[in-house]
């Protein structure tokens, strides 16, 4: 919880802020790195590959929307959490 708590307070818009898009940007970001790493130690969990694929589709989804409705907060989003190289 205390990462998830740390990724909300360095993305949000305002005080109240727990679900606009950057912070979801967020938690979905921490989620595929956590789901990553458990791959590495489980290679044919083929159960939670669903899990992985449906959180990087669903992160993208957000960030085109962010590029297409806010293109500032995209490319601070992008660099902050370093997706784009």
């Amino acid at each position: 919880m205390k990462k998830k708590d740390d990724i909300i307070n360095s993305l949000r818009i305002n005080p109240k802020d727990v679900g606009s898009s950057e912070v979801q940007i967020g938690l979905l970001s921490q989620k595929i790195e956590n789901l990553s790493s458990h791959f590495k130690n489980n290679k044919n969990d083929e159960h939670s590959t669903r899990g992985l694929l449906k959180a990087v589709n669903q992160r993208k989804r957000l960030l085109e929307y962010l590029k297409k409705h806010n293109f500032e907060s995209y490319t601070k989003i992008i660099t902050k959490l370093n997706l784009r190289k």
